[in-house]
């Protein structure tokens, strides 16, 4: 009996062993989340959408998981950043990355599988994911998509809608047939349904693309959420510059970018501590008109009317010593540009 004990003891030493052993070999492998560039109103893309899946999760985000960084999803980050004790400034970083992975489940495949297939959905999280997703092409029905969950037997009735019109409308000309009785006139009718109806009913709208709003002319090297916050810092710094003076501007946060001097993205750049006077008095939240883009893609894909500048200052308003003591290249509009 005795030696029975021992041989039972011996083997479940041995098998606690072996599982430590594999566990230290083969550790379990932490799941990605996000990447690691700052995330801001007006961005887009799929760190936008675990974003806004991860807020919605745990109650923050009510509205359409479409991977767009809009007033919705900014106000949601404000909330939760408030909620947990983090400084409430919009701005998703790395703090609010891990507080959002330690705080909520993110279910990547089938999320990206639901955008794929063009479906919309607002309850992600707590509830069944058969009832999470409306029917194809929900981006362009929203108000069926939201009454999926409650009322399943109305979903086979809008997805065959395109099909069911056609006999819907054949019948249509029978009851007018009473008045080929009177006039031959009607007899137009039959060829009402064979032009509009179908054109009308065709689905191209509803392609399975993701709700996504894809990045336009976007250069290699940089994201749409580099091109957004830089677009914001030339609008807030240089809307009132001539447009070589907003290339301008765009130019130097590039030529910092590439600098071991300063951070070597363009959000570390730009909210690096009193460097950009926007920054500061809140300008860089203003929305970027068309001509501030186009200066940042003209300014990544080689202009840099700045000659190589890494400093700007507008003389009539600077107010540090320092800044006089760069040297000057050259004056755009109100900027003097120095290294």
């Amino acid at each position: 009996m005795r030696t029975n004990m021992l041989s039972c003891l011996k083997k479940g030493i041995i098998a606690s062993l072996c599982t430590a052993i594999l566990c230290g070999l083969f550790p379990p492998q932490a799941a990605e989340a996000f990447t690691d560039q700052v995330i801001q109103r007006g961005a887009t893309g799929d760190d936008v959408v675990e974003l806004q899946s991860r807020l919605q999760y745990i109650g923050f985000y009510d509205e359409t998981i479409d991977g767009v960084f809009g007033w919705g999803t900014y106000w949601s980050v404000k909330k939760y950043q408030e909620e947990f004790g983090m400084e409430v400034d919009g701005l998703v970083g790395e703090e609010m990355k891990a507080m959002l992975e330690r705080s909520t489940n993110y279910d990547e495949e089938f999320v990206q599988r639901a955008l794929r297939e063009g479906r919309q959905f607002t309850h992600y999280g707590q509830t069944p994911k058969h009832k999470q997703k409306g029917p194809k092409g929900a981006q362009d029905q929203p108000e069926v998509a939201r009454r999926d969950p409650g009322a399943a037997p109305e979903t086979p009735a809008e997805e065959p809608a395109p099909a069911p019109e056609a006999p819907a409308e054949e019948p249509a000309p029978a009851p007018q047939e009473e008045a080929p009785a009177e006039e031959p006139v009607p007899e137009a009718a039959p060829e009402e349904p064979a032009v509009p109806a179908p054109e009308e009913e065709e689905p191209e709208e509803q392609t399975n693309e993701a709700n996504i709003q894809k990045a336009m002319n976007v250069p290699d090297g940089y994201s749409e959420n580099d091109i957004q916050i830089m677009s914001n810092a030339v609008y807030g710094e240089a809307r009132g510059e001539p447009y070589v003076g907003q290339v301008a501007v765009a130019a130097v946060i590039i030529n910092r970018i590439h600098s071991p001097t300063f951070p070597n993205t363009a959000s570390g750049v730009i909210f690096e501590p009193r460097a950009f006077t926007a920054v500061a008095d809140g300008q860089i939240w203003l929305e970027p008109d068309d001509t501030a883009r186009r200066a940042v893609l003209d300014a990544i894909n080689g202009q840099d009317p700045s000659s190589g500048a890494e400093y700007y200052f507008n003389p009539d308003t600077a107010t540090s010593g320092w800044i006089w003591t760069r040297p000057q290249i050259k004056k755009i509009g109100k900027h003097i540009f120095c290294h």
